[in-house]
């Protein structure tokens, strides 16, 4: 029954995004952010990072820049900006650009993840993927996370979104894998319609011990 489920949502998958992908293009959505991104600030319009995804399978996310490139050396978490020996250098803050924030408000910086559905390695509804370590820190019962393809959005972005810890999400997500369903994932999304209508919790989420290196 599983195997049933999970094939159906793998075709609702591929038809909505590639539905999507269209639409926005005529929009045009996809075609305008990028432009204002690279008039308003120096670097490629989208960003590309490894994360962790199904099984714990590396693939690079997708998503339209919404902050400036950090300088060579420097690692960002969340944003933040630290110096290669940890130390804080430039908060997120101050790293968003204009075009960047309301980007980020609308949750329009995220559209970029339907080229990630397409090609298999994300779904509309799962847990958000993490960055490698920080699935290196994860303990046996966290990893169950990793059973489901991650998503642009889930249980737990419905459920505090960045207001929570990665630990607080981790929980939600372990929750998602075991209450799955068609009709779960479908009251995730339009739990999420709403969320991103109210345009909350879009702050970077809380810190602890999955945050820093």
């Amino acid at each position: 029954m599983k195997k049933c489920q999970l094939a159906i949502k793998r075709a609702f998958d591929v038809v909505v995004s590639l539905l999507m992908i269209i639409f926005l293009t005529i929009i045009p959505v996809l075609i305008v952010v990028p432009i204002a991104i690279k008039l308003t600030s120096a670097g490629p319009a989208v960003f590309k990072q490894e994360r962790v995804g199904k099984d714990g399978k590396i693939f690079k996310i997708y998503k339209f820049r919404t902050m400036r490139n950090p300088p060579k050396g420097t690692y960002s978490v969340n944003g933040v900006l630290y110096k290669p020996n940890g130390e804080l250098l430039e908060p997120s803050s101050t790293r968003i650009t204009k075009v960047g924030a309301f980007l980020r408000k609308t949750s329009l910086d995220e559209l970029m993840q339907l080229f990630n559905i397409l090609e298999g390695t994300m779904s509309f509804v799962g847990p958000r993927p993490s960055l490698p370590y920080q699935a290196e820190k994860y303990t046996a019962e966290q990893r169950r996370r990793l059973e489901m393809k991650p998503g642009m959005t889930g249980w737990a972005q419905v459920n505090g979104r960045n207001n929570l810890t990665w630990t607080e999400k981790i929980k939600y997500d372990v929750e998602y894998v075991d209450r799955f369903s068609l009709l779960f994932d479908l009251k995730i999304m339009f739990k999420t319609v709403g969320v991103v209508l109210k345009r909350d919790k879009i702050e970077f989420e809380k810190e602890d011990s999955l945050t820093k290196k």
